[in-house]
Protein backbone atom coordinates (compact mmCIF):
# COMPACT_ATOMS: atom_id res chain seq x y z
CA UNK A 1 0.00 0.00 0.00
CA UNK A 2 2.85 2.39 0.70
CA UNK A 3 4.43 1.89 -2.64
CA UNK A 4 1.16 2.47 -4.43
CA UNK A 5 0.23 5.73 -2.44
CA UNK A 6 3.97 6.95 -3.64
CA UNK A 7 3.43 6.26 -6.62
CA UNK A 8 0.14 7.89 -7.09
CA UNK A 9 1.68 11.12 -5.16
CA UNK A 10 4.54 11.34 -7.81
CA UNK A 11 1.71 10.68 -10.37
CA UNK A 12 -0.25 13.85 -8.95
CA UNK A 13 2.90 15.70 -8.57
CA UNK A 14 4.18 15.46 -11.74
CA UNK A 15 0.93 15.76 -13.53
CA UNK A 16 -0.31 19.30 -11.44
CA UNK A 17 3.80 20.41 -12.36
CA UNK A 18 2.96 19.50 -16.06
CA UNK A 19 -0.70 21.58 -15.71
CA UNK A 20 1.52 24.48 -14.19
CA UNK A 21 3.92 24.35 -16.93
CA UNK A 22 0.75 24.58 -19.44
CA UNK A 23 -0.68 27.30 -17.25
CA UNK A 24 2.04 29.64 -18.26
CA UNK A 25 1.03 30.06 -21.18
CA UNK A 26 -2.89 29.37 -20.90
CA UNK A 27 -4.55 32.37 -19.24
CA UNK A 28 -7.35 30.75 -17.71
CA UNK A 29 -5.17 27.84 -15.60
CA UNK A 30 -3.20 29.30 -12.78
CA UNK A 31 -0.05 28.12 -13.76
CA UNK A 32 2.37 29.68 -10.68
CA UNK A 33 0.04 28.06 -8.11
CA UNK A 34 -0.01 24.49 -9.78
CA UNK A 35 3.72 24.73 -10.13
CA UNK A 36 3.91 25.10 -6.42
CA UNK A 37 2.07 22.74 -4.84
CA UNK A 38 3.62 20.27 -7.67
CA UNK A 39 6.94 20.72 -6.56
CA UNK A 40 5.42 20.80 -2.82
CA UNK A 41 3.92 17.12 -3.40
CA UNK A 42 7.06 16.48 -5.03
CA UNK A 43 9.48 17.54 -2.53
CA UNK A 44 8.19 15.18 0.13
CA UNK A 45 9.30 12.07 -2.36
CA UNK A 46 11.66 12.32 -4.53
CA UNK A 47 15.33 13.78 -3.90
CA UNK A 48 16.16 14.94 -7.19
CA UNK A 49 13.17 17.18 -6.94
CA UNK A 50 14.61 18.30 -2.87
CA UNK A 51 18.04 19.06 -4.23
CA UNK A 52 16.77 21.19 -7.73
CA UNK A 53 14.58 23.37 -5.09
CA UNK A 54 17.48 23.69 -2.74
CA UNK A 55 19.08 25.32 -5.87
CA UNK A 56 16.85 27.69 -6.61
CA UNK A 57 15.88 28.62 -2.69
CA UNK A 58 19.43 29.74 -2.84
CA UNK A 59 19.01 31.79 -6.13
CA UNK A 60 15.19 32.68 -5.30
CA UNK A 61 14.71 32.91 -1.47
CA UNK A 62 11.37 34.94 -2.02
CA UNK A 63 9.38 32.26 -3.50
CA UNK A 64 11.38 29.97 -1.11
CA UNK A 65 8.91 30.71 1.74
CA UNK A 66 5.78 29.90 -0.81
CA UNK A 67 6.99 26.51 -1.78
CA UNK A 68 7.86 25.48 2.51
CA UNK A 69 3.88 27.02 3.64
CA UNK A 70 2.67 24.50 0.90
CA UNK A 71 4.60 22.43 1.87
CA UNK A 72 3.28 22.49 5.61
CA UNK A 73 0.01 22.56 4.35
CA UNK A 74 0.35 19.22 2.10
CA UNK A 75 2.43 17.55 4.63
CA UNK A 76 -0.98 18.42 7.51
CA UNK A 77 -3.14 16.53 4.87
CA UNK A 78 -1.66 13.69 4.56
CA UNK A 79 -0.80 13.13 8.05
CA UNK A 80 -4.46 13.58 9.05
CA UNK A 81 -5.08 11.17 6.20
CA UNK A 82 -3.27 8.66 7.41
CA UNK A 83 -4.11 9.37 11.35
CA UNK A 84 -7.70 8.29 9.64
CA UNK A 85 -6.47 5.08 8.45
CA UNK A 86 -5.48 3.67 11.88
CA UNK A 87 -8.34 3.60 12.77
Amino acid sequence: MKEFKKFLLLVIGWGLLGLGVLGLFLPFLQGILFIMIGLAILSSRSETVKGWLKSLEARHPRYHQHIEHWRKKIRHWFKKEEEDDEF
